[in-house]
């Protein structure tokens, strides 16, 4: 083939030169020779042309409706819905007798809306932005009462929830003029008229039998609307220090909060739990496998066409928000992606799967595209052909994944994604969690009392998503939702930051292991936390628990004690240190003893639990310095087995090995456990005399009042000392007051809370004494949920001096 292929090029060339030789051979007029030349072409060109039209015409023949309906909207792209979707119904009443008549007084309320909330919240955002101010506010002609917005079709789903009614509404907006001055920098722009098309699908739920029949109005675009500003001034605009503006940068603005997942949710009645409109479970997931493509087109093309060459494609995933970017396959017109992605549905039917493709180039990249509405997805492998381009076609597998509310099946899908691979970093998810962060209270103020202006990080593994910031409040109310994938719940934490709005100042934390969801009945928890860290009101939740660590014996450990040089082996000396939370343990030391039994105990209080490791290093005791031999272990595994007990390898040793029993044990307010621990710890016994501990006592040392001047009349600086049975925590020192605030969390282990009591001693900077309180812990016991919270009166102090403890 190649040797024909080398002969059949030859003869072509040859061909070519045989008349140009011939001409001077026989000595014919150059003109001759170009007037051939030119003929040959007109009639090679009109063979192409001849050969193209029969092609479109066929093409044309084929695809009469798709092409009509794409020439049209491109020729006027307002055409009505319902031309193309019969299901959808005319407005004109709707526009003319309603939206016509009440244009004028919609149009002042919106202009008040921008002149008295919105311009003043521009101004304090910015230093640059101070004087801005809107000199011209019109939205609609008022004296024609045309509207600057119309709904150009409504569609009513019916076959859904019979307790809601849900219609999308095809929007037109435009006629608007808008100016504003920023009078500092002496510029004036505004915006002359405004093209948005879109979707927007109203909720009416729940349906009610009462006045006004409906709870509340759910609305929210499916998809991002289409937003084309016609901008005055902008120029001016751009040159202010700081600012930047665009039609993106305001649609990204309207996408936060009126694009799915986001929903603008307006409350008709009172006492509506209105979480579950605004932030609903999403309906499912879709698993979107990018397989591959064939024949699409080539872009990078040589001498302006003539040699086509390849195209460098990569795909782009959209499903609302949420986009995904595949990586770019080099020279290749029938490219093999193999990734997957997962996305959350959060409306069905409306919802699209958007796939576009583009040929990957250093200045711009070329456009190679296809929609898939997600209705139609269950599980399906497909290929698709790509819309606007001659030719080209994808490769999609998708499936669709239900929510169950039970963890049931969970370790069998667990088992199932382990068996699947893919070239993205991340492994699929056997479930998603959804947060929905509420408000908080009481959260601590700023230095000098200021109030503080919070927002919240929530962090799962890699992925960490903020809340919107709550300015000037100590008791936000934030009402976001956060979805997250999960892969393993069993294994993975949740860690929320409760920060100030420059992200340095800590304001509390919390964090929650989500195997405690998966021991609800319903998969969830709906509550208040109390944040670690934090003021004693300050609420959100600590996941708080005891470590007990037993370190029972070592074996077959290296001898480090040898003589002449190491000729005559000898023993060791070996003591344990365990290092965990900032508190180090040491064990005793057993002399000349490579198997040693230690049989010893302790415990620890942990509030924070992301990422910590305990660390256990063994050593030979000598006498200029010990040797060291130790290993890491991870607090997740120990607080997902809850008990564990193994031997453990020591590292960068040749042999040696340590037996643990460790155990976790969460918060519970039960009595009558309680007193199953109390019979359970008086039958143990350890070499280092310790006793295990039956309960955990959190006290919160808040504030007093009332309490005594000095002797020479100034009111104290007041420090508070909290002790129980030896274990002794001092607050800090408040500024002069006889009325001091701490806020300040403590926390003790209790052996028997039948017989242990609480002091609290109060004193002028450890000096002159304030009062003090003796409190019989069997009293906490006889509170409903083991929580003691009240005023409580201090002996040695004034009638009147009292201290707040929780």
């Amino acid at each position: 083939e190649r040797a024909v292929g080398a002969l059949w090029s030859f003869g072509k060339c040859l061909g070519a030169l045989l008349p140009v030789y011939l001409a001077g051979y026989y000595g014919f007029s150059i003109s001759l020779v170009l007037l051939g030349l030119m003929l040959y072409i007109g009639w090679k060109h009109g063979r192409i042309e001849k050969v193209m039209r029969l092609k479109s015409a066929m093409y044309l023949l084929e695809n009469e409706r798709e092409f009509t309906t794409q020439k049209v909207f491109r020729a006027k792209r307002d055409l009505p819905p319902w031309v193309n979707f019969p299901d959808v119904e005319k407005t004109e009443w709707l526009n003319k007798q309603i939206l016509q008549q009440a244009w004028p007084f919609i149009g002042q309320y919106l202009e008040k809306l921008l002149v008295e909330t919105i311009a003043p919240a521009i101004r304090t955002s910015s230093i640059h932005l101070q004087t801005l101010s809107f000199t011209k506010v019109n939205i609609g002609d008022k004296l024609l009462c045309s509207q600057a917005l119309k709904v150009v079709g409504v569609k009513a789903h019916t076959e859904h929830d019979k307790k809601q009614v849900m219609l999308d509404l095809y929007l037109y907006a435009g006629d608007v003029e808008i100016n504003v001055e920023i009078k500092k920098y002496f510029c004036k722009a505004g915006v002359k008229g405004v093209q948005l098309h879109g979707k927007l699908r109203v909720i009416l739920e729940p349906l009610i039998g009462d006045v006004p029949l409906v709870g509340a109005i759910t609305m929210f675009f499916i998809r991002r609307p289409k937003l084309d500003i016609n901008w005055t001034g902008l120029t001016n605009l751009l040159d202010i220090p700081g600012l930047s503006m665009s039609d993106t940068m305001i649609m990204d603005a309207i996408a936060s909060h009126l694009v799915l997942p986001n929903r603008l949710t307006i409350p008709l009645v009172a006492n509506l739990h209105v979480a579950q409109l605004r932030s609903p479970l999403p309906r499912g997931v879709v698993r979107i496998h990018l397989l591959e493509a064939e024949d699409l087109t080539a872009k990078d093309t040589v001498i302006k066409g003539l040699i086509d060459g390849k195209s460098d494609p990569y795909a782009v995933i959209r499903v609302g928000t949420q986009i995904f970017t595949s990586h770019h396959v080099d020279s290749n017109l029938n490219p093999q992606w193999r990734e997957m992605y997962e996305v959350i549905v959060h409306e069905v039917p409306g919802q699209e799967l958007e796939v576009e493709v583009f040929d990957k180039d250093p200045d711009q990249d070329d456009f190679l595209g296809v929609k898939v509405d997600l209705d139609i997805v269950r599980k399906a492998r497909i290929w698709f052909n790509l819309k606007d381009v001659p030719s080209g076609s994808i490769h999609l597998r998708l499936e669709w994944l239900s929510l169950l509310s039970s963890a049931d099946r969970l370790s069998e899908v667990i088992q199932k994604n382990q068996n699947l691979t893919t070239k993205t970093s991340d492994a699929p998810s056997a479930a998603i969690l959804a947060i929905y962060l509420d408000q908080g209270y009481e959260l601590p103020m700023r230095k000098g009392s200021k109030l503080p202006s919070p927002m919240a990080q929530i962090s799962i593994q890699d992925t960490t998503k903020e809340s919107k910031t709550c300015y000037g409040s100590n008791s936000p109310v934030w009402e976001e939702a956060f979805t997250f994938f999960i892969q393993d719940p069993h294994k993975q934490d949740i860690d929320i930051q409760v920060k100030d709005d420059d992200r340095s100042v800590p304001l509390g934390s919390l964090t929650i292991p989500l195997n405690r969801l998966l021991e609800t009945s319903d998969l969830t928890m709906d509550q208040w936390f109390q944040l670690e860290n934090s003021g004693t009101a300050s609420r959100i939740y600590a996941k708080i628990g005891v470590l007990r660590i037993h370190l029972v014996e070592a074996q077959n450990l290296i001898a480090k004690d040898n003589f002449m040089g190491g000729m005559v082996k000898g023993k060791s000396d070996p003591y344990v240190k365990i290092k965990v939370a900032g508190i180090t343990f040491r064990s005793h030391t057993i002399k000349e003893n490579l198997n040693p039994i230690w049989n010893e105990l302790y415990e620890v209080i942990l509030t924070q639990l992301h990422g910590q490791e305990i660390q256990f290093e063994l050593f030979d005791k000598d006498i200029d310095q010990d040797d060291f031999l130790g290993f890491k272990l991870s607090l997740r595994d120990i607080i997902n087995g809850q008990f564990i007990d193994s031997w453990y390898t020591l590292n960068d040793v040749k042999s040696g090995r340590v037996h643990l029993v460790l155990e976790w044990l969460p918060r519970v307010s039960d009595l009558i456990r309680l007193e199953q621990v109390l019979q359970y710890q008086s039958q143990q016994s350890y070499q280092n005399k310790a006793v295990p501990s039956a309960a955990v006592l959190f006290v919160y040392v808040e504030r007093a009042h009332g309490l005594p001047l000095k002797k020479n009349g100034k009111e104290p600086k007041a420090g508070a000392e909290v002790a129980l049975k030896g274990v002794s925590f001092k607050t800090k020192i408040c500024e002069r007051s006889t009325s001091p605030r701490w806020d300040e969390p403590f926390h003790f282990l209790v052996r028997d809370p039948t017989d242990e009591t609480l002091t609290v001693k109060l004193s002028h900077s450890w000096g002159q004494a304030l009062g003090s309180l003796t409190l019989p812990l069997k009293e906490v016991l006889s509170e409903p949920g083991l929580v003691l919270d009240r005023w409580l009166s201090l002996d040695g102090a004034l009638p009147e001096s009292q201290i707040l403890l929780r």
